[in-house]
């Protein structure tokens, strides 16, 4: 699969209905990542990429939270879109190595959520990031922090 090929499977451009905003979302609805709707994305200061989703029923537990898995779910997209609105490279091909997230409080359903990616460090071959995961007025309420790393994985050459 070229780059070339993984870039037409997303969807990624600025949203007219979110001034200052790009959407983000697989173009294929049949993908894990279609669970959590049309993502935004915007640089903050920092830089810092904010990357919103909008919950929804099917991803709240029985305690109407948030499930864990959707946010490790929404986490582990969330570090794509990030790097990638930061601009690190060959990051639509690339994997997860290392996630790790602590919990901090429930997400609640009717919020949007923010995942707030920082680029620490880029190589040829990773890409290290950090942040926190928040909803509500001035990002008030901390749902996670989190670590990851990605491996990019080029295209084989045809």
């Amino acid at each position: 699969m070229t780059d070339a090929h993984i870039e037409q499977a997303f969807l990624y451009e600025p949203s007219e209905a979110h001034p200052g905003w790009h959407l983000w979302r697989l173009r294929d609805r049949n993908r894990f990542n279609t669970q959590f709707g049309d993502l935004l994305l915007r640089i903050e200061s920092g830089p810092i990429a904010r990357i919103r989703m909008a919950p929804h029923q099917a991803l709240t537990n029985a305690n109407n939270n948030i499930h864990g898995g959707a946010l490790l779910g929404f986490l582990d997209i969330s570090l794509f879109a990030g790097a990638h609105h930061l601009g690190a490279t060959v990051m639509m091909s690339a994997v997860t190595l290392d996630l790790q997230a602590h919990f901090v409080s429930a997400g609640v359903p009717d919020q949007p959520v923010d995942a707030l990616v920082e680029l620490v460090r880029e190589t040829g071959s990773l890409v290290f990031l950090r942040g926190t995961m928040v909803q509500g007025e001035d990002d008030a309420h901390v749902v996670l922090s989190f670590t990851g790393m990605m491996k990019k994985v080029r295209a084989k050459k045809a």
